[in-house]
């Protein structure tokens, strides 16, 4: 049974007879409301979804949060308008908005238009709450006074969940509601006196002003938020809530806030999920939990450019709350698709279970039928024809599945824009004159192999498959192999890598076969006819290469003095060091660190994260995918705040600098240095 179910089912069983259940969730406007957000939407949506199609009626309530104060400017806000600074402490509903080129009324709608008009993609259909009204109208009015007469209640039941001990004077100066200053509009006020009835407050402001306030007819004030929450469950009638797992550690604010819903508003709170923080797994860039407030700030938006709705739903839904998951940057954002489109193909074929069918369902959005054309092959494909669409329905066609522009133009753009923006050393584009340098470079048999599979294409008359088998074939009659040979494989390897630089500049790309036979060969039998002479654009092409590399040239001084042997170790001793070949998956920045990198390896058996002072001599880009030498057996240790296991392999001189040193790809990860 799905999580959401489960849930569901808890909530009937805890009031069978209610005629329509509530399911809330609710954000703060503090800024773009980041995709880490959406799960306390997603959350109660599920649970919602769950209850309908158990036969209940079930309403999805959203509270915006603007009445909260202001706690501090997030970047790009401060980028735009510098003169923030100065709203800090009044409501969100009350700070401009920072935007000229808005005709938001103030700083919380235009955070709320832009989130809503995302929410509307993935059909999600809520009814609103916007929390200034509800207490500048006196909705509330009946249980903030509820609260005030029962302060001192409020107090014991906060301090019987805080470990600290109260101090002497603090239950009898404890006020459980803020008042904004009609001067500063702040909450930075304090209330001096109440009188005995609960009803008038004599109060005070950090700006000067001071005044009286009287509860039946101002309501320009706010609960705080461990007494405001059970006060909008009690209000509402609220029967399920999620919230972030900081909420539903043991004495935190779901903790107290249930006491207080029962004990002052005599309400039972409803059924509470905790759920973990995502993040973001970016190859080039760090990863961790988002925030509003930080350059951690994905927004649904932004993440709908990249991810199809019912994508995005489906990471919430295959994933249980308390469990953690990443939207990817990088590139497993193409295997998120693969899992999305396996399970949405077993649903629609009959072969998938329960689960599968419910996890499905609940991601699906009214009026969209996705179609999965692997995204990996658009991606790869693509790209080498410019994303041309009559060019790439023609390419499906030539592999045997004829995708039509309607069946592939949902995720047409995502790709492009996933390569552009996320991952452009995926692009692949053919080069304009041919490599000589690497031409050059290659030995006699390898030279054969290229003229051989010239000549093969230029004379055509093939299919796929034929293709596919000449391509494996040519590496073992140029060096009179047999199946057999143990190294045939490498030297097919080779052949591959050598087609790729000549053609893409890189040394891997979309499957070589499929590749050759989806692109018209006259756009790449140029590429690799060596039978004439360098021409003159080539030449010039190769001296413009140069002039740029003589400019970035790194200078480096007099080689280092050559250090004596060390003293010698037995066998025994250096058999103690494990040295492995690791693969390098991600290179991210080290914050505050001017030196590091932080580089997650596969070491064969899984990923580890060691930290490495080469960021002065290498990009990120130049070091993702190659293969790598570490000590695996150092033990860890905290360098600039990450923990290493591992140091990798580099040779440092004054000559050169610092160079790594890396292994042929052909190497299988975990091999042992021996």
């Amino acid at each position: 049974m799905h999580w959401a179910e489960v849930i569901a089912q808890k909530i009937i069983q805890k009031n069978p007879d209610k005629e329509e259940y509530v399911c809330a969730a609710g954000i703060s406007p503090s800024g773009s409301i980041h995709i880490g957000n959406f799960r306390d939407i997603a959350t109660s949506y599920f649970v919602a979804k769950s209850l309908r199609k158990m036969g209940k009626k079930a309403k999805l309530l959203f509270s915006w949060d603007e009445f909260d104060r202001m706690r501090k400017v997030p970047v790009n806000v401060a980028k735009v308008n510098g003169d923030m600074e100065k709203y800090i402490g009044c409501p969100y509903v009350d700070v401009p908005n920072p935007f000229k080129d808005s005709d938001a009324k103030n700083y919380a709608e235009y955070f709320e238009r832009e989130f809503e008009e995302s929410l509307k993609k993935f059909g999600i259909q809520m009814e609103f709450r916007h929390q200034a009204e509800m207490y500048r109208s006196g909705k509330y009015k009946d249980m903030v006074l509820l609260a005030l007469k029962k302060r001192g209640e409020i107090f014991d039941i906060i301090d019987s969940h805080r470990t600290q001990e109260a101090h002497e004077g603090e239950r009898e100066a404890y006020y459980p509601v803020s008042i904004y200053c009609p001067k500063c509009g702040r909450d930075t006020t304090k209330i001096e006196s109440l009188s005995d009835d609960c009803t008038k407050a004599e109060y005070s402001c950090k700006c000067g002003f001071s005044g009286r306030f009287d509860f039946t007819k101002d309501f320009n004030c706010k609960l705080a938020w461990k007494i405001d929450w059970p006060m909008r469950w009690c209000y509402e009638g609220v029967d399920f809530e999620p919230g972030g797992k900081d909420h539903a550690s043991i004495n935190g604010s779901y903790d107290t806030s249930k006491h207080i819903s029962k004990q002052i508003f005599g309400y039972d709170a409803p059924i509470f999920q905790g759920y973990e923080f995502i993040g973001i797994s970016d190859s080039g860039a760090s990863t961790g939990k988002m925030s509003g407030s930080s350059g951690l700030n994905l927004t649904p938006e932004t993440l709908l450019k990249l991810y199809q709705p019912e994508v995005l739903l489906w990471l919430y839904s295959r994933n249980e709350p308390l469990k953690a998951f990443n939207f990817c940057l990088d590139d497993g954002i193409l295997r998120q698709y693969f899992e999305f489109d396996k399970m949405y193909s077993d649903v629609k074929n009959g072969t998938a279970n329960e689960l599968t069918k419910s996890i499905i369902e609940l991601a699906s959005v009214d009026g969209r039928e996705p179609n999965p054309v692997p995204m990996g092959l658009i991606v790869q494909l693509g790209s080498v024809v410019n994303f041309n669409l009559k060019m790439l329905e023609l390419v499906f066609e030539k592999i045997g599945t004829p995708f039509k522009y309607e069946e592939f133009k949902d995720r047409l753009e995502r790709a492009k824009y996933w390569l552009e923006k996320c991952s452009p050393k995926d692009m692949n584009k053919l080069r304009t004159t041919r490599n000589w340098e690497v031409y050059d470079a290659l030995d006699e048999n390898e030279k054969q192999e290229i003229s051989q599979l010239f000549a093969y294409l230029t004379n055509g008359g093939y299919d796929l498959n034929d293709l596919q088998t000449e391509l494996y074939a040519i590496p073992k009659r140029i060096r009179g192999l047999t199946a057999e040979d143990k190294q045939l494989k490498a030297f097919q390897g080779a052949f591959f890598k050598n087609v790729y630089k000549l053609l893409i500049d890189k040394e891997r790309g979309p499957r070589l076969y499929l590749f050759l036979y989806a692109i018209d060969p006259s756009n790449y039998l140029p590429l690799l006819d060596f039978s004439y002479p360098k021409t003159k654009e080539e030449e010039d092409a190769e001296n413009a290469v140069e002039e740029v590399l003589e400019e970035n040239k790194v200078e480096y001084g007099e080689p280092d003095p050559v250090a004596p042997i060390k003293d010698e170790v037995e066998l025994e001793t250096f058999e103690k060091i494990d040295l492995r070949v690791c693969k390098i998956l991600k290179c991210q920045e080290i914050r505050k660190s001017h030196n590091c990198y932080k580089l997650t390896l596969f070491d064969g058996e899984g990923e580890r994260v060691i930290v490495s002072s080469i960021k002065h001599y290498y990009k990120p880009e130049e070091l993702v995918g190659k293969k790598i030498i570490v000590v695996a057996n150092l033990k860890p240790v905290r360098i600039t705040g990450v923990t290493s296991n591992g140091m990798l392999v580099a040779a440092t001189n004054n000559a050169c600098g610092c160079q790594v040193v890396f292994v042929d790809d052909i190497v299988p990860e975990g091999t042992q240095i021996k």
